[in-house]
């Protein structure tokens, strides 16, 4: 009985024609989608893959039939699925899609008996998202998937959204971003002289910070840390102090690198370049102290090579007059006394100068950071454009 009610239904159909066509109304098409997984979101390439039953009911008053006892409704093969006119609907923000087929076409077909069609498939897209990333990694998306009629315009084709427009998968979970909520609106378009119906689901995506934490600003900041170290070492300690800097400016440049690697090249600032700029300005600017109080340092090694050239006299001089040798021995003396004293006093102040620089680091470095953190925490997680 069933059998020959589809092939009556198929033979006196024209999938070519939709179904209100030769009337003066539109076929209204209810949208319905069911996310099955939401992941891959890509701030390189700004995409996002999903895969998901697209719903869509419509009626078709072509395939009207009469009440057949017991079967609410004629479920038909993916071959007999082709002698129907199904909506032309396509993703207007799609780069690639692909139907599934293991082990048969995942695409299902009920007909009502007043002509009501169900139309179901399974459909994995890659969707372009515009993103703004300047919070990055303390940002929320907006990703949206828009469904156009490609070839019909509004005078033969409305999509709509179902009663419960967007449903999901109880247990889904994305791997860096919370669902937060979604939003349904109309977004029909004027081309080419005629109005096309447009519909759009907004996905209101919270990126979770917990994976940057970790590998991002918890090791920065040890490294920033281990920089300080630098100003509790002597002064004469030149090649700890100097490879302690190096390496955490080597340091910090690697971690940068790693952090922008797969983030897309944008015009503006994000929150991470910030991070990382400021971590790698005050472990240079440690390495920039070390090298003033090294040249310190140095300038009173030089002096102090200075000071043990002096002469000291020569030895079996003969003066001509005992007296005006005994008095130009005494006046070279007390003249070689003054230059030690002001030499003495000198590199005093110039040694006790780089120690105290190194004194006023210890707690000007941590407080400064610490202003940083506090400006930069509030202003990224409270701040909004």
């Amino acid at each position: 009985m069933r059998e020959r009610v589809i092939q009556d239904l198929v033979s006196r159909h024209d999938p070519k024609i939709p179904p209100n066509y030769e009337d003066n109304f539109p076929t209204t098409v209810r949208v319905q989608i069911f996310i099955v997984s939401f992941d891959s979101i890509s701030e390189a390439t700004m995409d996002y893959s999903m895969s998901i039953f697209l719903r869509q009911s419509w009626n078709d008053s072509r395939l009207g039939y009469p009440p057949l006892a017991g079967i609410e409704a004629l479920e038909l093969d993916t071959r007999v699925m082709q002698k129907i006119w199904v909506p032309d609907l396509y993703f207007t923000n799609e780069k690639s899609a692909s139907f599934h087929d293991v082990t048969v076409p995942n695409k299902l077909m009920h007909i009502h008996p007043k002509g009501e069609v169900l139309y179901s498939t399974r459909i994995s897209l890659k969707l372009s998202c515009d993103m703004n990333l300047w919070k990055f990694p303390f940002d929320s998306q907006l990703c949206h998937v828009a469904m156009e009629s490609y070839s019909y315009s509004m005078e033969n084709v409305i999509f709509q959204w179902s009663p419960d427009p967007v449903q999901k998968r109880q247990d889904m979970s994305l791997p860096q971003f919370q669902f937060e909520k979604f939003e349904t609106m109309d977004c029909t378009k004027m081309y080419i002289g005629a109005n096309y119906t447009c519909i759009k689901a907004e996905f209101s995506l919270v990126r979770q910070y917990g994976y940057y934490m970790a590998q991002v600003y918890v090791p920065s900041v040890l490294v920033v840390i281990l920089s300080w170290v630098s100003f509790w070492l002597d002064i004469d300690a030149v090649p700890a102090r100097i490879s302690l800097g190096l390496l955490t400016v080597l340091t910090m440049t690697t971690q940068s690198a790693s952090a922008r690697s797969n983030l897309p090249r944008v015009s503006y600032v994000k929150a991470i370049d910030v991070w990382m700029a400021m971590c790698l300005l005050f472990v240079f600017a440690a390495l920039i102290e070390f090298a003033y109080v090294n040249v310190n340092a140095r300038q009173e090694r030089r002096r102090g090579t200075v000071h043990g050239g002096l002469k000291m006299g020569v030895p079996g001089s003969k003066p001509s007059n005992a007296s005006i040798g005994s008095e130009s021995s005494n006046a070279g003396t007390a003249e070689e006394t003054n230059g030690r004293k002001r030499l003495f006093s000198k590199t005093t102040v110039m040694r006790q100068r780089a120690r105290t620089l190194d004194k006023i680091a210890r707690f000007a470095f941590p407080g400064v950071f610490v202003v940083f953190n506090l400006f930069y925490w509030n202003f990224y997680m409270f701040y909004e454009l």
